[in-house]
């Protein structure tokens, strides 16, 4: 065998595994992170949020065409508080856990800004029904952690949450907004 392809070879090889293993170090911190949601009922602003979601993040702010992002959530953990509220939520008219337990956003396209602004491209999958959304989201960093933080605008119709009798948009607006703080540990200089 030829020693300069061995040499390729191998440099191919260390260079893939460097670049998994920083991809793999980096991580979504639940405990530091939030996720919520902000609907108006009769037209009192309701705010919930959701206490399991999860990511998977290979970002790199110089190489945003290689940037991914997917992120799921556990439609069983969402609560506004309220045991009443709560125990209505996991059923069929709204996140129907049972038969849709995770909604999950996968990535596509990253787009900078300026100023740590970014805008993320990607599929958004709520109780069967995915659709190409844009999200908006703001990065900073300090210690060694990344923040993102961003609110989305969805149509709750659009998704199928508040089927039936709760589609009427009289007693529950059309209109969430899906607010997110996600502390990220393991992302290079922005």
């Amino acid at each position: 065998m030829n020693t300069q392809f061995i040499l390729s070879s191998l440099t191919a090889t260390l260079l893939a595994t460097t670049t998994l293993s920083a991809a793999a170090q980096q991580k979504l911190v639940p405990a530091q992170s939030e996720l919520s949601f902000v609907a108006k009922q009769m037209g009192v602003p309701i705010t919930g949020h959701f206490k399991k979601f999860d990511a998977q993040i290979s970002f790199d702010a110089a190489k945003l065409a290689s940037s991914k992002v997917s992120f799921s959530v556990d439609m069983g953990s969402g609560t506004l508080g309220s045991a009443e509220m709560d125990s209505e939520l996991p059923k069929a008219p709204w996140f129907n856990a049972p038969k849709f337990p995770q909604a999950t956003f996968s990535s596509s396209a990253f787009k900078a800004l300026g100023g740590g602004k970014y805008e993320v491209a990607g599929k958004l999958n709520i109780k069967g029904q995915a659709l190409d959304v844009t999200v908006p989201l703001a990065m900073t960093q300090s210690a060694g952690v990344t923040v993102a933080t961003g609110v989305l605008p969805i149509k709750r119709l659009a998704f199928r949450i508040g089927d039936g009798e709760w589609a009427d948009t009289s007693m529950v607006a059309d209109d969430v907004q899906v607010r997110f703080k996600f502390s990220l540990t393991g992302v290079g200089k922005l």
